[in-house]
């Protein structure tokens, strides 16, 4: 009786308020909202998750990047972009529920009391890890803590009956954002960033003179796949590259002041040809980067199509650690187009199926697929060459997407985790005698050859995860396969980069990229010079 009492009044409220309905904003229509869910509501409500609810859709009504992330959220998206966390300084797979030790961060805390590539880890902190079937986001926060703290580790190592007890200090582990950085020919320098980064400048600043001392005289970027990151970090490699007073990128929005991001001096690398590597997951701050070194035709753009990604997202932190992340301006290149692809407002899922409308419509696969106005084309600032707008950044070379060593059999040994099972156990039964018997790097890749042997065991790895062999699908993909083998095993003996180094021959935009670099008389061409 008295809830019913309550409707009456709660009833009679909004008539009176009905009244004065020129006042009530929707800010106050919304606390009201809140108000009546918590205070009549048929059970116990709890309210912040009804809130978080409100903001998430309210933010899909507008564009597919404003979004909100709880404090735990918030933490994952911003620490890959902050350069470090604390740890314990290893590289590792879970593969059949149990966590191998690829590498050990340098000079790191796992590295400093022995840790080995190789080890499994049974034990965290006194919890079994290994056979429990557990993610990869709850092992990281058993291994992961506060800088001094002490991470214990039990550690089954091959050849060692016993399981050996580790005490690992934790300490700042830097999250790299260059991933690799090796000299492609004599004269031709290659870096691949995976992130833009609060450390990315830096860590390109420190390849960028590697190279140089090893007879770099031109450069490739490789940004393909790479989603963005920091606005700060891009324009500072852009300022590596251009003279003095070039324009970078601007940004326009309503209710945000209009700003420019221009170069303040002559950058360390103005000579010497660019050629920069993109592709349809290209995103963001790739894009800036790729759209200055277009626009004031300082380099070439080699690949497909970029993301088109160019909302400006400033973020909105809580007390409790969330955050929102609200579009409030637009990304524009030097010449003046609009980064952005257009979206229908709210559709997140249509916005994402973009790449794949690409491919079914054959963007991906014909340059002669991809018909664009003279509405969206725009023009260099230097050489008078166009260039085109209506969302992303338009390669000045094309490089159709490469299907040749794909399918159904490829695509499900490397779903079901075969491929990383072989090589992990390879390297494990080999690692003594393959380190004996290529010593550096440059040996394992001019001598190391996957054998038919190794296939042969990769295969039987397939059928134990269910993955039957197909043999006309597997003679499509053989080489595909020999070559991701080699690239895998020469990382987890090496580094980062020679898995690159070793993969990107079968890359048809790297081929291209070091085809036009080489070329002085088809690299000006392509420059409009």
């Amino acid at each position: 009786m008295k809830r019913l009492f309550l409707s009456f009044t709660l009833a009679a409220t909004i008539i009176a308020m009905g009244m004065a309905a020129v006042n009530f904003t929707p800010q106050k229509k919304l606390n009201y909202a809140e108000q009546i869910i918590e205070g009549y509501y048929v059970d116990t409500v709890n309210t912040n998750a009804v809130v978080e609810s409100a903001i998430v859709a309210m933010l899909k009504n507008l564009d597919p990047h404003s979004t909100y992330s709880n404090p735990e959220e918030t933490r994952e998206l911003t620490e890959p972009l902050q350069g470090n966390f604390s740890g314990i300084g290893i590289q590792f797979n879970m593969l059949t529920d149990t966590l191998y030790v690829i590498q050990t961060v340098a000079g790191g805390p796992s590295e400093k009391v022995g840790i080995l590539p190789g080890d499994r880890i049974i034990y965290a902190q006194d919890t079994l890890i290994a056979g429990v079937k557990m993610k990869n986001s709850a092992v990281m926060k058993m291994l992961r803590g506060r800088k001094g703290s002490t991470a214990r580790v039990k550690v089954l190592r091959k050849g060692v009956p016993d399981l050996i007890e580790f005490n690992i200090v934790r300490d700042d582990i830097p999250i790299y954002s260059v991933d690799a950085s090796y000299m492609a020919t004599p004269e031709v320098g290659y870096i691949r960033i995976s992130r833009f980064a609060e450390s990315t400048a830096k860590e390109m600043e420190n390849a960028l003179k590697k190279l140089q001392k090893q007879g770099m005289k031109h450069l490739i970027i490789d940004l393909e796949d790479n989603g963005g990151g920091y606005l700060q970090a891009a324009t500072d490699i852009a300022d590596m590259f251009l003279k003095r007073g070039d324009l970078v990128v601007y940004t326009k929005g309503d209710k945000s002041r209009p700003s420019q991001y221009t170069t303040t001096s002559d950058g360390r690398y103005t000579d010497g040809r660019l050629v920069v590597m993109v592709n349809q997951y290209s995103a963001s701050a790739s894009e800036i980067l790729s759209g200055a070194v277009q626009d004031q035709d300082r380099g070439i753009i080699v690949g497909r199509r970029t993301f088109g990604k160019g909302l400006v997202q400033r973020p909105f932190p809580f007390p409790d650690g969330s955050m929102i992340r609200l579009t409030v301006a637009r990304y524009y290149t030097p010449s003046g187009r609009c980064i952005q692809k257009p979206y229908d407002d709210g559709d997140a899922d249509k916005y994402y199926a973009d790449i794949m409308e690409r491919y079914r419509h054959g963007e991906l696969s014909s340059a002669d697929s991809i018909h664009l106005p003279d509405s969206l084309k725009y023009y260099t600032l230097r050489n008078m060459r166009p260039v085109y707008g209506g969302g992303g950044i338009m390669p000045d070379r094309f490089v159709p997407i490469d299907t040749t060593g794909y399918s159904d059999y490829y695509r499900d040994l490397i779903a079901k985790g075969s491929v990383n099972k072989f090589c992990n156990n390879y390297i494990d039964e080999n690692r003594g005698q393959l380190k004996k018997q290529y010593p550096s790097e440059d040996r394992f890749i001019e001598a190391f050859a996957v054998t038919d042997e190794m296939m042969n065991q990769l295969t039987a790895h397939g059928e134990k995860d269910g993955v039957k062999l197909n043999d006309e699908q597997f003679a499509i993909s053989a080489p595909t396969l020999r070559r991701i083998l080699k690239a895998l095993i020469g990382r987890d003996l090496f580094e980062q980069s020679t898995y690159y180094r070793i993969a990107n021959d079968g890359n048809p935009v790297y081929k291209e990229a070091i085809e036009i670099i080489t070329d002085p008389r088809a690299y000006s061409k392509l420059l409009g010079q």
